[in-house]
C-alpha cells in the first residue's frame, strides 16, 4: 500500500487538483516556517513558499518533478530560493531573527518569559554550531524531516547527515554544559 505522500505525488503527476491541494495544505505551513528561519522575514518567506509551489507545478507540467521524496524535493526548492535571496543581498543564509520564531500561546506572563529565555538560549547554542550542523539540526528537530529527506535536501549522503547530526548534538551538549550549567544551589 502506498503512503499518503506517494499517493499525493502520483496524483500530482496527473495534475489532480485534490492531490495538489492536499500537498499544499499539508506542506506549505512547514515550508513557511523553514523559510522564515532561513530569511528572517515573513513576507519574503511567503514569497518563497509561493515560488516553491509555482516551480513544483511548472516542473510537473513539463513532465518533471520529483520521482520520490516529495517533501525533500519541496524543501530543496525552498532552501535554494532562500539561498538565492541571501546571495542577492550578500547576507548569510540563516537569520536568527527572534521576531519570526513561534511564540507561546499561553497568556501567562511567566510562561511567555520562560519560553522567550529558552528560545534565546537555544538560538545562541544553534548559532555556535557549524553551518552544516545547524542545517541538519534545524531540518531534523524543527522541521521533522527524516535523515533520508535531509540528505536529499542538502544533497549529501545519509551517512554524512547522521555524522553531522551526531557531532552537532555533541557540540550542543558541550556548549550547554560549559556555558549554561547551573550551580548546585541555583533554582
Amino acid at each position: 500500500m502506498a503512503s499518503k505522500g506517494e499517493q499525493w505525488l502520483e496524483g500530482a503527476r496527473r495534475l489532480d487538483e485534490s492531490a495538489l491541494a492536499a500537498i499544499y495544505d499539508s506542506l506549505s505551513p512547514e515550508l513557511y516556517n523553514y523559510a522564515c528561519r532561513l530569511v528572517g522575514d515573513t513576507e519574503t518567506a511567503e514569497d518563497i513558499v509561493s515560488e516553491t509551489f509555482f516551480r513544483f507545478l511548472r516542473a510537473l507540467g513539463a513532465g518533471g518533478g520529483p520521482k520520490d521524496h516529495l517533501r525533500a524535493y519541496l524543501y530543496r526548492i525552498t532552501h535554494n530560493l532562500a539561498a538565492d535571496h541571501h546571495r542577492r543581498r550578500d547576507e548569510p543564509l540563516e537569520n536568527p531573527d527572534p521576531e519570526v520564531q513561534r511564540s507561546p500561546s499561553a497568556e501567562n506572563p511567566d510562561d511567555i518569559v520562560e519560553h522567550s529565555l529558552a528560545q534565546a538560549q537555544a538560538r545562541e547554542v544553534l548559532w555556535r554550531l557549524t553551518h552544516e550542523q545547524r542545517q541538519v539540526i534545524m531540518l531534523k528537530f524543527f522541521q521533522g524531516l527524516s535523515n533520508e529527506e535531509i540528505a536529499a535536501v542538502l544533497e549529501k549522503p545519509v551517512g554524512a547527515v547522521k555524522s553531522l547530526q551526531h557531532r552537532g548534538l555533541k557540540s550542543m551538549r558541550r556548549i550547554l554544559e560549559n556555558d549554561f550549567a547551573f550551580s548546585e544551589g541555583s533554582p
